[in-house]
């Protein structure tokens, strides 16, 4: 099930900047530029640095190890955009006061192999 889980309240999170929550077992970096409130997937795809420590520009995030820089929108990275690297993002919403993210939980890796997780079949 993809349920929106709270993570904090309108106003917890300064503009410009993010911070990071857990959610369904995913560490989620939560960012508010420009009067909205995006989500990626915390993990810096290159090294593996928190992105929610780094800085929000001209919506991006620069990773603060690297400086590799995402687009907070839809998590490409913006130094080489053809490469097809990317960091996962999330929906967000604002309802009564708090900020709420969904995020799928993760697969089960017993299920890994089972060909209809994976859409693919083995032939003999």
């Amino acid at each position: 099930m993809h349920d929106f889980q709270t993570v904090a309240k309108v106003g917890d999170i300064p503009d410009g900047q993010g911070r990071c929550f857990p959610v369904n077992g995913t560490m989620v970096g939560v960012f508010f530029h420009n009067g909205q409130y995006l989500a990626v997937n915390d993990f810096c795809p290159h090294m593996g640095a928190s992105l929610s420590d780094g800085h929000v520009e001209d919506g991006t995030v620069i990773c603060p190890w690297h400086a590799w820089r995402f687009r907070l929108s839809d998590g490409a990275w913006m130094d080489n955009s053809s490469s097809g690297i990317c960091t996962a993002t999330y929906q967000v919403k604002v309802e009564n006061g708090e900020i709420l993210v969904n995020v799928p939980e993760q697969e089960d890796a017993s299920d890994a192999g089972d060909e209809s997780s994976t859409g693919t079949s083995d032939p003999l």
